[in-house]
């Protein structure tokens, strides 16, 4: 039988303020036992509560004994009363026995927390879905080796098998990555860092060609691993990367790096070098960043302005607006530079945006024609098309832009292409194709688009005087795009040599540095 329900009664109040004094007396008040332990349990004992609370259970319950003890709770104060039921017991066995008791009490909590604390702990470090260490431990272990080499890889192209198959099929196949890893590199502890992400580390550091030799036979261990799923046969393979730097500082950051450069490269895998100072790019990247930011705050990015004329009169008749960007020192920079950065970013159309609204504002009073440059990000965007169909329901010079599609961007979308294309013409707006003859080039292209201008790419038409193939080409388009009723533009005419061929080919406009470089200004 339990011995406390056996020959203990025991009460519990609790007070928050000196209010509750009277309240709890008062419930105490029919008790007088000869055999009654008190605990007041408070933060802080020398408090109005306390005292006050002391005073009037000392002053009634004559014969009790009581004590005061300390809790962790801030907020209230708690009172235990034990009375002894049973006359068999007497009271100083009773008090052996409650304090016993509140230390047992005591050491399983704290072993409970221990244990809690333990699990938090053991979670904290490990992957939940592959029940590997995660990067937390990765790093944990760095730090306390001293030799040491590090090989990070990924699942190629797992985001694809993630959206075609879903991520219940993802996870399945991150898992069944995880087994295979634990049972085929058993030399090493494998580490899931994140998403399709996973590393090891050498318990010694390798020079390059020892590297190199170990990621070879390990790529090839690795290769085509097939991994099934109710009948769907899944084949997963990985890119590698490592670093042969003798200085282990930032180890994990340069395999990243390498790592990200196989993938971009397409190669099996990467070993990091002094010499290559990957991370000078990032440093450059970061600073470009907060230029570009800037620029955008401050209305810093601009169109520069380069004259579009009629190959035969030499007259200008349009202009095409190039984005330029200021910086805070005044030093123009090439979209090359600022363009990928605003994407990384995700301030693209931020640009696209300043780019049209200034476009427009210099042309709304103009006779001239303008252009200006869309991406197919641009026309997928749907915020992008809606300002583009705002801006051409409020403008005089609707009926003198042409918008530029990028003829080397990939268009997965035709349908919402030829939406945007049907809606800008409806306000008399122009398409035309630029860079024609790289990138995706097809003729099919052509009439899915309904261009009105075709734009010669500027690495055809800079050659076409000494590159017989190049002039063929060039040939062949003009030729096409007669017969489909679209004018044809040459650029990069950058000599005279070259502005001779365009017109013996009958190219309707000419474009490049010979005729006219971009400016802030109309000429």
């Amino acid at each position: 039988m339990d011995f406390t329900e056996e020959v203990l009664d025991v009460r519990n109040f609790i007070l928050s303020s000196s209010r509750d004094v009277q309240s709890v007396v008062k419930n105490l008040e029919s008790i007088q036992d000869k055999n009654m332990l008190v605990h007041v349990k408070s933060f802080i004992h020398n408090t109005v509560l306390v005292q006050t609370l002391k005073k009037e259970l000392e002053s009634m319950l004559i014969n009790a004994d009581i004590s005061l003890l300390k809790h962790d709770d801030r907020e209230v104060t708690c009172i235990d009363v034990f009375i002894l039921k049973n006359d068999s017991v007497n009271k100083q066995d009773l008090k052996s026995y409650i304090i016993n008791e509140l230390y047992v009490e005591s050491k399983k909590k704290e072993i409970s927390l221990a244990s809690h604390r333990n699990k938090l702990f053991t979670r904290y470090f490990t992957d939940h879905l592959t029940n590997l260490p995660n990067v937390y431990q990765l790093r944990k272990d760095l730090d306390e080796h001293e030799e040491f080499g590090l090989i990070i890889f990924n699942i190629d192209n797992f985001q694809t098998i993630n959206n075609f198959y879903g991520f219940i099929v993802g996870d399945y196949v991150i898992e069944k990555v995880g087994e295979y890893l634990k049972n085929h590199i058993n030399k090493h502890s494998v580490y899931r860092l994140s998403g399709d992400e996973f590393a090891f580390i050498l318990d010694e550091s390798k020079g390059f060609y020892e590297l190199k030799d170990f990621l070879t036979e390990l790529y090839e261990e690795m290769k085509d691993i097939n991994i099934e799923y109710q009948g769907i046969n899944i084949v997963v393979n990985f890119t590698l990367a490592s670093s042969a730097k003798r200085d282990h500082k930032n180890m994990f950051s340069n395999v990243s790096m390498a790592l990200k450069y196989a993938k971009q490269m397409s190669l099996p895998f990467w070993i990091y070098e002094e010499r290559m100072h990957f991370e000078d790019e990032y440093e450059r990247n970061i600073k470009l960043s907060a230029i570009v930011r800037d620029a955008i705050e401050n209305s810093n990015i601009l169109p520069y302005f380069q004259a579009i004329v009629d190959t035969k009169t030499q007259e200008i008749k349009k202009y095409e607006c190039l984005a330029r960007l200021i910086d805070a020192n005044g030093k123009i920079l090439s979209p090359v530079l600022f363009i990928p950065i605003s994407k990384n970013i995700k301030v693209y159309s931020e640009v696209t945006k300043i780019i049209i609204n200034k476009s427009f504002e210099m042309f709304e009073n103009s006779k001239y024609e303008f252009s200006i440059n869309l991406s197919i990000e641009d026309i997928m965007n749907s915020d992008i098309f809606k300002f583009i169909l705002d801006k051409l329901k409020d403008s005089n010079a609707s009926r003198r832009v042409t918008f530029e599609i990028l003829e080397s961007d990939a268009i997965e979308d035709f349908k919402k292409v030829e939406r945007f294309v049907s809606e800008v013409k409806r306000y008399g707006a122009k398409i035309a194709i630029d860079d024609f003859g790289s990138g995706y080039s097809n003729f099919a292209y052509l009439t899915k688009m309904s261009a009105d201008y075709i734009k010669i790419d500027g690495s055809l038409i800079k050659n076409i005087d000494v590159d017989k193939n190049s002039l063929i080409v060039v040939e062949t388009i003009v030729e096409f795009a007669n017969k489909l009723g679209m004018q044809t533009i040459a650029e990069f005419v950058h000599s005279s040599t070259v502005m001779d061929k365009v017109k013996e080919l009958g190219i309707d406009y000419s474009q490049g540095f010979y005729l006219d470089e971009p400016t802030v200004t109309l000429k």
